[in-house]
């Protein structure tokens, strides 16, 4: 017997749902349900303890332990070939590589394809090797000129001390000297010591710019780095992790919602991701860093990326000829337009009908490429804006089935809270984070 919901969003007052999303709640009600113990399983923090996977903290990735329990609830085998088409920093793909099962990724943001490149590549190096190198690079970095970085973009001249920017170009500057794969690891590893090395952190829809905080000595945060990596070299033999066959492990630095270009070997079978949220996260801002270090040269080649990127964002351009996709989404847009002026920023409608129109070409693009019966796992977050809720899960579910694929449950992990300027004006209402789970037809 179904369980009811802790929080059914159809008993909250009238004002937090539009007639159009409490339609979709009435419709949905009966395959939805939760499963709260999934809440850990849905974030970064589940990483934490797991080998490669905890050298680079991308934020935004849900759990390897996510990855093999969806895997497993969708019937995921050898026989499979499993696509991610936002695969972020690789936690798919290196699931399902460990049970034997090819897999695909594509990522637009340089830096997390990058690192999903990077990780299959550790298992090409002995114990013992980073550590060498690192010993090597420490004799050679204080003598190298400074590698060319994006100075232009306004974070990278305040963003570090002076000495610790001229010591991380220096050794920028040393690691672009190694050969493949010694090159590619080091580069993960500098990555990641970025932010700690920095005024800055990595805060919820920003990269904050922090000038009280205690930023890290660079040379031991990597040496750090590197000790961290030779145990991880040694715990992935102990567990029996064996190296990705082949091509079974491909990524391609590509956009979800023109796949023409990506090399599947076969229609994919299983699809288990999770897209950018529609809550104005910019990932060129987040990682602004990384990629003001290797992958752009300047301010305008951010700028655009930054445009290039699935519209979740709150400069995101959007088309005269572009309307909402979905009557829920109009209706709210509708409510925001006429409250523009209460919004902190009156881009947010825009914003909206810019990342449901991307996500509907997305989902157009899944249902071509896929294969009949192919099963989906989707992880979305629902939003809030003005007080009004906005079903997300529901929304790109109701798409899907207009593109072809059939909606076979809703599962949410968990309830999040609301901002303090939400609940100071509207008071705190839970918003869903869920699992959606279609499936194209035969």
């Amino acid at each position: 017997m179904r369980q009811p919901l802790l929080f059914d969003v159809r008993a909250f007052p009238k004002m937090c749902l539009g007639e159009e999303s409490r339609r979709l709640e009435e419709k949905y009600a009966s395959r939805m349900r939760e499963e709260l113990r999934l809440g850990n399983l849905v974030s970064y923090v589940g990483n934490r303890d797991v080998p490669l996977l905890r050298l680079y903290r991308y934020k935004e990735a849900f759990a390897f332990g996510f990855v093999e329990e969806w895997l497993d609830r969708l019937g995921a085998g050898p026989e499979d070939y499993v696509f991610d088409p936002f695969c972020g920093m690789g936690t798919t793909l290196l699931a399902a590589s460990l049970r034997g099962i090819s897999a695909v990724g594509v990522d637009r943001l340089p830096v997390a394809a990058f690192i999903a490149q990077t990780l299959p590549l550790f298992f090409q190096i002995r114990p013992g090797e980073i550590l060498e190198t690192f010993a090597r690079l420490t004799q050679i970095a204080p003598r190298m000129q400074p590698a060319r970085v994006a100075m232009d973009v306004a974070i990278m001249r305040v963003a570090f001390p002076e000495e610790t920017l001229d010591y991380l170009r220096r050794w920028k500057a040393a690691i672009d000297t190694l050969e493949f794969p010694y090159r590619e690891v080091f580069l993960l590893l500098f990555f990641s010591i970025l932010e700690p090395c920095s005024y800055t952190s990595k805060d919820g829809q920003f990269l904050r710019l922090r000038r009280t905080k205690k930023t890290a000595n660079p040379e031991e945060a990597l040496a750090g780095r590197v000790l961290e990596a030779e145990k991880d070299l040694q715990r992935i033999r102990e567990l029996g992790w064996k190296a990705p066959a082949g091509d079974s492990w491909t990524v391609v630095l590509g956009d979800t919602r023109y796949l023409d270009d990506v090399p599947f070997q076969r229609a994919p079978t299983v699809l288990i991701t999770s897209p950018p949220y529609a809550n104005r996260y910019d990932y060129t801002r987040t990682y602004s860093l990384e990629l003001c270090f290797h992958f752009v040269r300047n301010f305008d080649e951010l700028r655009s990326l930054r445009h290039s990127l699935l519209r979740s964002h709150i400069e995101a351009r959007l088309a005269p000829t572009e309307v909402p996709p979905h009557p829920a989404v109009g209706e709210m847009v509708e409510i925001l337009r006429a409250r523009r002026q209460k919004l902190n920023n009156p881009k947010i409608p825009d914003m909206l009908t810019a990342y449901f129109v991307d996500m509907q070409q997305a989902i157009r693009e899944w249902r071509r490429v896929l294969s009949p019966g192919a099963r989906v796992a989707l992880v979305v977050d629902n939003v809030r804006f003005e007080g009004y809720l906005l079903p997300v899960d529901l929304i790109l579910s109701e798409i899907a089935e207009r593109e072809g694929f059939r909606t076979e449950e809703i599962v949410v992990a968990r309830y999040k809270g609301n901002s303090s300027q939400q609940m100071g004006r509207f008071g705190r209402v839970p918003v869903r984070e869920s699992i959606v789970v279609w499936r194209k037809p035969v």
